[in-house]
């Protein structure tokens, strides 16, 4: 909004009725809810009252945890995910029928957000939420003339996001296999000889023979 009232030459005021800054330009009321965020349905719901503003005319812009650093989308409707800020407007409007431009700030690992969105983005991540915020800019205009689906379309081909890196899955050492022990091979059967002359028989002498023969197992 800062960026938008800069732009368009739109001076942003205090106004303690509010309790936020508020421009005007034309039909365009700019509201930046100096309050909490948990609170900030208050200045929405007063402007909007006053000024016979229905939900469906009124254009939140707000972070959002679940895209990444880079990225911007608007819809109409919805869920709050968790929004205190979305929570409250929704609250005090009795209605989720508003538009939300919602500029990606990405989600930390184990963290609820709450401390990571007041924290510094890093250098590469900044610059990729200064360009969601010049692109949002960019089809503003369109969206002020009614034509969302094409600022919808317009916006979300352009995003370029920053992804997050990926991590590279440590793999388990497979088990080493033992070589197996190489087949012997077995020796070519012989022609059937005519038996020899009787002999007289020595004792052991089959059990031998079948020993040889069958092997031991490995």
């Amino acid at each position: 909004m800062e960026r938008l009232a800069l732009a368009r030459g739109i001076a942003l005021k205090k106004d303690n009725h509010y309790q936020a800054l508020v421009g005007k330009e034309g039909g365009l009321w700019l509201v930046l809810p100096q309050t909490f965020m948990n609170a900030s349905g208050r200045a929405v719901q007063m402007l909007a009252g006053f000024f016979k503003i229905p939900p469906e005319e009124i254009l939140v812009v707000h972070d959002e945890l679940d895209f990444p650093p880079g990225a911007a989308r608007i819809k109409q409707g919805g869920g709050i995910a968790g929004h205190n800020g979305l929570r409250d407007i929704s609250q005090r409007l009795g209605s989720h029928d508003y538009w939300r431009l919602r500029i990606g700030v990405g989600r930390p690992a184990g963290d609820s957000g709450a401390d990571y969105v007041l924290e510094k983005p890093p250098a590469e991540e900044r610059e990729a939420i200064e360009g969601a915020i010049a692109q949002a800019l960019e089809v503003l205009p369109g969206m002020l003339e009614d034509d969302m689906q094409g600022a919808m379309q317009k916006l979300h081909s352009a995003d370029k996001p920053v992804q997050a890196k990926a991590k590279v899955e440590e793999k388990k050492p497979e088990p080493v296999k033992k070589a197996e022990a190489p087949k012997k091979a077995e020796a070519p059967k012989k022609k059937a000889e005519p038996p020899p002359p009787a002999k007289e028989e020595k004792k052991g002498g089959l059990k031998g023979l079948l020993k040889s023969l069958t092997g031991s197992k490995k």
